[in-house]
């Protein structure tokens, strides 16, 4: 049974490679053409809120982990 799980992950991971592969290559995206204008600073922005966004969320859940803890003991 775990062969078999194994060999679906790894057609699955194989599927989707073909399928990221299959892009057209001759045309420019909007997302490809946005990173290489002068807007780059509006991509450094965007990913830097991300993670800034991420990591306020990841403190909030543990801080309320951490007090629901405190007031079991």
């Amino acid at each position: 049974m775990k062969k078999l799980k194994h060999l679906f992950v790894i057609l699955l991971l194989l599927g989707i490679s073909q399928i990221s592969n299959a892009q057209d290559e001759g045309k420019e995206t909007t997302v490809g053409e946005f990173m290489r204008s002068d807007q780059r600073s509006y991509v450094v922005i965007a990913v830097m809120l991300t993670i800034l966004a991420g990591l306020i969320l990841y403190i909030v859940r543990l801080d309320r982990k951490i007090s629901k803890l405190e007031k079991e003991k």
